[in-house]
């Protein structure tokens, strides 16, 4: 199995270019992300994003989260309300994946429920990558599911083995625990898993909003 060792901060044009030219033909690549290591793959493709979940053993219908490349690439997957703004100014680039309504124009595949979650990592090579792939990538751990998160690419290996068609190897996860899933559809607060942001940060955001 193909691994590629890259600086997150500072990575190379060609392997940027050489990791999208995998993505964009199809292919399943684990990646190193600002919080544990990730899944990745075009999440426009739908036979793509069928093989994640099989990789996981994850059952389908359970909405893959997506790496934005710049903030305004959400317009094109969801309806990004005043609330979801205010998230993404305190949070973004970061640990919050923010869970909204598909846009009009998001291809139905991408959830049966009509929405799901994006976030802005605080991961150059992931924003460089989802920016040369078209905007956006999924980025869902590379774990099999209900399986501790992988920090580094050998605790990804050990679990995925050669599901995947390429590996990244950016050293040790900076944060080691997964993104804060918050959901905001129709206004409505709701945490679906804290991690690396806690309930209470979001919440002072929100309530400073609401206070204005």
């Amino acid at each position: 199995m193909k691994v590629i060792k890259v600086d997150i901060d500072c990575p190379s044009k060609e392997v940027i270019k050489e990791v999208a030219e995998v993505i964009k033909n199809g292919g399943v690549v684990v990646i190193p992300t600002d919080t544990v290591y990730g899944l990745t793959a075009d999440p426009f493709n739908e036979k793509a994003m069928r093989r994640v979940y099989e990789v996981k053993g994850r059952e389908e219908g359970k909405p893959l989260p997506i790496l934005l490349g710049e903030s305004h690439d959400a317009i094109s997957l969801v309806k990004p309300s005043e609330m979801f703004w205010k998230l993404a100014k305190a949070f973004w680039p970061g640990s919050l994946t923010i869970v909204e309504n598909l846009s009009d124009t998001a291809p139905s595949h991408l959830s049966i429920w009509g929405s799901i979650g994006v976030r802005l990592p605080n991961c150059y090579f992931c924003r460089a990558l989802a920016r040369e792939v078209g905007g956006a990538i999924i980025g869902t751990s590379a774990n099999i599911s209900h399986m501790k998160s992988p920090i580094n690419v050998e605790e990804a290996y050990n679990m995925l083995k050669d599901r995947v068609d390429l590996y990244i190897d950016g050293g040790q996860a900076r944060i080691g625990l997964s993104s804060t899933v918050v959901s905001i559809i129709n206004g409505n607060l709701k945490i679906l898993r804290e991690g690396a942001v806690k309930e209470e940060e979001i919440k002072r955001v929100l309530f400073n909003m609401v206070e204005k």
